[in-house]
């Protein structure tokens, strides 16, 4: 990718951050992770071709153009905070998404937020996918790796978290996390 590519890319990112809270890369992430779903699923559910999704999930396209599939994102999102929190099943997370692929759209002007569970706490997914995205933001998982390392005989704790949440799996943090509960 030569320098004007990276440029257009970056731009595209941040006009969706702006847009969307975060990069639509960042964001369909998050669903294919908490709801194990692949790219040509969501794309299916949202009723995108998978090609479009690619794009914007890359930045090579900032904008969602059509505000039912915007709405379909703001119901996914809603639905993976359902299962994070365990107030929806599996099961029937499947059964929602179905409904919502089939959904035309309304308001996407809601100001919901979807990042809480039931009593208005966020989950600990959630908190644990956004500190891993603002860690990986700023480095890869092997400089994450490195600082761990250079850090372990001094901080020996900062250099766990590190390593759990910059370089590990969502799974594997939220483990660590609830572990350290006690």
């Amino acid at each position: 990718m030569d320098a004007a590519q990276q440029e257009a890319t970056a731009r595209a990112r941040e006009l969706q951050r702006n847009w969307y809270g975060e990069p639509l890369g960042a964001l369909f992430r998050k669903l294919i992770d908490d709801l194990g779903l692949n790219q040509a699923r969501l794309a299916a559910v949202l009723g995108l071709s998978a090609p479009m999704l690619s794009q914007l999930m890359s930045g090579q396209r900032a904008k969602i153009g059509n505000p039912a599939v915007v709405q379909r994102v703001q119901l996914l999102q809603e639905l993976a905070s359902q299962v994070a929190d365990g107030s929806v099943s599996a099961a029937e997370a499947t059964e929602r998404m179905d409904e919502i692929k089939k959904s035309q759209g309304g308001s996407v002007l809601s100001n919901t937020t979807h990042t809480t569970n039931s009593s208005g706490a966020p989950t600990v997914k959630r908190v644990v996918r956004e500190i891993q995205s603002l860690l990986r933001s700023v480095a890869a998982a092997g400089d994450i790796i490195d600082a761990a390392d250079s850090l372990a005989p001094s901080h020996p704790e900062l250099a766990e978290f590190l390593r759990v949440y910059g370089a590990g799996r969502t799974s594997d943090a939220v483990a660590h996390y609830q572990s350290h509960q006690n």
